[in-house]
């Protein structure tokens, strides 16, 4: 069997460093290299050789969760690393494609689990929040099913206006791109909001989006 090759990426330099020196020790671990998020092309090149990313998880803003997202799409296992735990924040990690979440006052055999764990396919949470993490996952779920009915209801013009917004188009713009005159798209937009149960655009965008369902290609043709 080949050796595990793991990347570390984490924003404290030190902490990265000494992770990687720890994992090196091991027979079966190869380092890859360990990384400051900051150098992006960087940790990207060097991802695309790695099976298994340690990933810093308290980057500032959504960048943890985006750079997940990029290192997933090149084939890497993501274990999320974070100061702290809570099962709102695994579960964004878990849907950007983290395969696990420990928190790094963890032991260093622990994490050791966790990456060899991880290469065979396994999911790790921390057990303190694995059923609060798993209430939320199946809550989703039931919205998403939820929400996918109301949508099953719509015509298919009143989900391609329905995109055409979730796209960030106004009317006038919806008007154009489908070639509609404003008084159909209007009548469109009353007929899907009372389908989908609410009351403003707003509120029929943010439901297509919990959905998760992509924008479909919009056909140019007239209708009215």
């Amino acid at each position: 069997m080949n050796n595990i090759s793991v990347l570390v990426v984490d924003g404290e330099r030190i902490f990265a460093d000494a992770v990687a020196a720890q994992l090196e020790e091991q027979q079966d671990i190869d380092i890859v290299a360990a990384v400051d998020p900051g150098t992006h092309g960087e940790f990207l090149r060097a991802g695309r050789h790695a099976d298994v990313v340690l990933l810093d998880a308290d980057l500032a803003d959504d960048a943890a969760i985006t750079l997940c997202e990029e290192l997933t799409r090149l084939g890497s296992r993501v274990i999320m690393l974070s100061d702290t735990n809570g099962p709102e924040r695994i579960v964004t990690a878990i849907r950007a494609g983290a395969s696990a979440w420990v928190r790094k006052d963890e032991s260093f055999e622990h994490l050791l689990r966790v990456v060899r764990g991880t290469i065979r396919g396994e999911t790790w949470l921390p057990p303190a929040e694995t059923g609060a993490v798993l209430r939320l996952l199946m809550r989703a779920q039931e919205q998403r099913e939820e929400d996918d009915t109301l949508l099953a209801a719509l015509t298919p013009r009143e989900r391609e206006v329905l995109a055409c917004l979730a796209d960030g188009d106004g009317r006038r713009d919806v008007a154009e791109r489908l070639y509609l005159s404003a008084n159909t798209v209007r009548t469109h937009l009353q007929n899907l909001m009372a389908k989908l149960g609410v009351h403003s655009t707003l509120e029929a965008v943010a439901l297509i989006r919990r959905a998760q369902i992509g924008t479909p290609l919009v056909e140019a043709h007239r209708d009215d």
